[in-house]
């Protein structure tokens, strides 16, 4: 005589334990001890943090909301029962195109310097873990430690002088490069770390191939997440930088976040808050890409 448990669910349907069913089918006597699954009961503790994360979040969301919604009213003190309408986002479209254009091509010339230093770089470190790669990584860090405006200042102070530089574009693509290098060293270093090198590469070796074909054909496929989460971030940090811009931009070159600052600064609340619709426009997609990314370097690591 066996004993064989089965249960009933929540909902009030009573199961067999499959072992149950396969000695039934063979004539073995069973008796059963019934036990009830019930659906677990949330406790107060749950729900306050829940409550908590929801106001947290309304509190961050709600302002920003607001702010895209008086970029779409007729009338900010007004608001939406004053009416609705598309002049101040035609407007930001129209006389901010400069500095929404710059911005992109900042982005877009900033992923292409991280990608080409970010990547050999955090190649190297991989492949070489000793006391001096571990500070030359550190020191990769510094410049996200040290604020914005340090930066931007010792940028002046030390090339200031070269008046055609100092007005160009380039002068702030340098600023970007250095505060978002960093993020691709880091986002392609982990990913490297957690494969093995080593055998990939010896592998391919004794296949007959060299450094150019192992790192383009072994070593980038396999880190592909890292350098899509990586790239993924340097763009929208290079989209939403301001404290170093600010400092390294000129009239001619002023970007994005600079431009919003500016429409705030100068009291026209539904041409700043139709900016920042704008802003919202193009950067919310990225940071969706870079979640889904992230999520995608997760489901490998677990595999």
């Amino acid at each position: 005589c066996f004993v064989i448990c089965s249960w009933r669910n929540h909902l009030g349907s009573t199961r067999i334990c499959p072992f149950a069913e396969w000695f039934l089918s063979r004539g073995f006597r069973i008796s059963f001890v019934e036990a009830s699954v019930k659906k677990p009961r949330r406790s107060p503790l749950f729900w306050a943090q829940l409550a908590f994360t929801l106001m947290v979040c309304a509190f961050l969301i709600v302002p920003v909301f607001m702010s895209m919604t008086a970029g779409v009213t007729l009338n900010y003190m007004t608001g939406v029962s004053g009416g609705l309408t598309t002049q101040w986002v035609g407007k930001v479209l129209t006389d901010y195109r400069g500095p929404i254009l710059l911005s992109l091509q900042l982005a877009i010339a900033c992923l292409v310097c991280t990608l080409l230093l970010g990547v050999p770089a955090a190649y190297v470190l991989a492949k070489r873990q000793n006391a001096f790669t571990r500070t030359i990584e550190e020191l990769l860090v510094m410049p996200v430690a040290v604020p914005g405006i340090a930066t931007a200042l010792a940028l002046i102070v030390t090339y200031g002088s070269s008046g055609g530089f100092r007005t160009s574009w380039l002068f702030i693509l340098v600023g970007h490069v250095l505060f978002t290098l960093p993020f691709m060293v880091r986002s392609v270093l982990a990913v490297m770390s957690s494969i093995d090198l080593k055998t990939l590469e010896e592998g391919a070796r004794s296949l007959g191939a060299n450094f150019i074909q192992r790192f383009f054909g072994i070593i980038l496929p396999n880190c592909r997440s890292g350098i899509i989460a990586g790239s993924l971030m340097v763009v929208t940090l290079s989209l939403g930088e301001f404290n170093m811009t600010l400092l390294l931009h000129t009239p001619l070159t002023q970007t994005l976040p600079v431009g919003l600052a500016d429409t705030y600064a100068s009291l026209r609340l539904e041409v700043g808050s139709a900016y920042t619709l704008v802003f919202f426009v193009i950067i919310v997609p990225l940071l969706i890409a870079m979640q889904w990314a992230s999520n995608a370097i997760s489901q490998r690591k677990r595999i």
